[in-house]
């Protein structure tokens, strides 16, 4: 089993180039499945996540590999139709293959998917989309098999809430659909925006992405082409909050400042400095952190889900006290118990989180409990004294690049055993 051991209390100074965007690279690479030709992505994470799709893909008769950060894509000979159980299971995202397989084999068979426990997070907004564009969905012992007797074909989908997933396939679907398909208060992320430019790269005709309406022309036929995967916002967000709460200076390179409006806004409240270009952040740590009223998760482009752990952690030693909501998931505080085994001062009740800055955390033994509450206990563990050990790290890989190494790069004392 494999760990990462921290030494607290270095402050970080220097460079670090943000990778990929997990949550873009995995719904493009269900896309190229719609595509006559090679597709090439570029500047792909290295990630348990990336690994797993490209398993999927492998399963379904494509021919996919991975060299550095480039994934290469031929769905020439893909000859079935059918994600077996244990490929759902390795992570929430597999469901976004769903409707790219329809699309391109007119029927699929799946399970149910896996991924980090936050809570019920029902696939009915992609299933009642899907059946609005022909797809007959049928059900047995937790298997669903769908298939399009008559093809599919364009509608008028009003989501309930702006789902990213249930947004992506219906996208996937609607590309090479009969027809023209508008998805109204659709999720407007910068991931949706990016799958969009790669779909259009391919040959689809897409207008309105990052608006609430998108409207797709299906089109017959999809070809190959070379897309760069956008950076990954929650990523650079990661290592703000790992510099705002261990202190120092960081230059983050290869990132989109735009994308993290609604996060850079909180790290100001908290009274750190930064300057943005085009694709560079330059970030002051503030001595001391001050701490931020109210925090609420929203859709794009209100704060993201995705980062509350990553601030509460940075939070925990802010002077002053911060009040969070979670509005998206029900069970996305299960890192607290390991931060208050920490020393942190968080107390919980249904959706909302209480953090009552303290002076300081000490290291401990913890486990990662998801994806962003491990990268939690990561930053916490950075200006913790003395010790941390984190185990279940496994969580971790599936969104984050060699942690260890862009730390350590940086001045962290880590190293994985």
């Amino acid at each position: 089993m494999q760990k990462l051991v921290i030494q607290g209390g270095r402050h970080l100074e220097g460079e670090i180039i943000v990778q990929g965007a997990k949550n873009s690279a995995l719904p493009i690479a269900a896309a190229s499945l719609l595509c006559d030709g090679e597709i090439w992505l570029e500047n792909c994470p290295r990630l348990s996540d990336v690994y797993a799709a490209c398993r999927i893909l492998t399963n379904l008769g494509c021919r996919c590999r991975m060299q550095e950060h480039t994934v290469t894509v031929d769905a020439h000979g893909m000859d079935s139709s059918e994600i077996p159980e244990q490929f759902m299971c390795e992570m929430r995202s597999s469901i976004i293959f769903l409707g790219a397989v329809l699309g391109r084999m007119g029927t699929c068979t799946l399970g149910y998917p896996g991924g980090c426990e936050l809570g019920p997070r029902p696939i009915n907004l992609h299933l009642q989309a899907l059946r609005r564009m022909g797809v007959k969905i049928h059900e047995e012992n937790g298997i669903l098999h769908c298939t399009t007797p008559n093809g599919l074909h364009g509608a008028r989908i009003h989501l309930q809430f702006p789902s990213v997933g249930a947004t992506e396939n219906i996208l996937l679907a609607a590309v090479t659909a009969k027809g023209e398909t508008t998805i109204s208060n659709a999720a407007r992320e910068p991931e949706i925006i990016d799958l969009a430019r790669f779909l259009r790269a391919c040959g689809a005709q897409i207008a309105g992405e990052g608006t609430g309406t998108i409207v797709i022309r299906g089109v017959k036929q999809l070809h190959g082409c070379t897309y760069r995967i956008m950076p990954d916002r929650i990523v650079a967000a990661t290592w703000l909050a790992a510099a705002a709460a261990a202190g120092g200076e960081l230059s983050l390179r290869c990132v989109s400042a735009s994308d993290l409006e609604s996060i850079l806004a909180v790290f100001e409240e908290m009274n750190c400095r930064m300057s943005a270009s085009a694709d560079s952040i330059c970030f002051h740590a503030a001595a001391p952190l001050r701490a931020v009223r109210t925090l609420k998760t929203m859709p794009y482009p209100g704060f993201p889900t995705d980062a509350q752990a990553i601030l509460m952690a940075a939070l925990c030693c802010a002077a002053g006290t911060t009040v969070i909501e979670e509005t998206i998931f029900e069970n996305r505080f299960r890192h607290v118990d390991a931060l208050v085994k920490m020393g942190a001062d968080i107390r919980t009740a249904g959706r909302v989180a209480v953090i009552n800055g303290v002076r300081s955390l000490h290291g401990a033994a913890v486990e990662a409990t998801d994806l962003r509450g491990g990268a939690a206990m990561l930053i916490a563990g950075l200006c913790a004294a003395g010790e941390t050990i984190i185990t279940e790290i496994h969580h971790i890989d599936r969104g984050y690049d060699s942690p260890e190494q862009v730390l350590r790069s940086v001045g962290a004392e880590i190293i994985r055993v």
